[in-house]
């Protein structure tokens, strides 16, 4: 993972963000789930951090949406209790997004604070377009 885009990456979230009227966190990790670049908006709610690096970590981890997770989640699927495996690292809300080179998972990014969840997605697409 490259801090540099990391960062860019960062700051392209925060761009749409403020375009959106919104005040957000956001979180890149590598393919390891180790946080690379963070920002957070002034004004972003107290727990928005907690849950950026959440969804960054369980697209990064995964290889997967978190919105395109929470059907996987439910009773008699693959991903049922999702969110209470590993102390609660892991999410279905809307607003992670992985980050491929290729078919090769490099890492995640989430977004969080938004009282819409399709507008983390939205900053989350915005930082992912850094990568491509």
């Amino acid at each position: 993972m490259d801090y540099s885009l990391a960062q860019k990456a960062v700051e392209a979230a925060l761009k749409k963000a403020e375009g959106l009227g919104a005040a957000i966190s956001v979180a890149i990790v590598d393919s390891y789930g180790d946080l690379v670049a963070f920002g957070r908006m002034k004004g972003a709610i107290k727990i928005s951090p907690e849950f950026a690096v959440a969804k960054a970590y369980t697209s990064g981890t995964i290889g997967l949406s978190t919105s395109d997770m929470a059907g996987y989640a439910v009773e008699g699927k693959p991903y049922f209790g999702l969110n209470s495996l590993f102390g609660g690292k892991l999410t279905t809300i809307a607003g992670g997004v992985p980050i491929k080179k290729g078919e090769e998972l490099i890492g995640g990014i989430g977004v969080g604070g938004s009282t819409d969840v399709s507008q983390d997605l939205e900053c989350a697409k915005a930082a992912l377009e850094i990568f491509s």
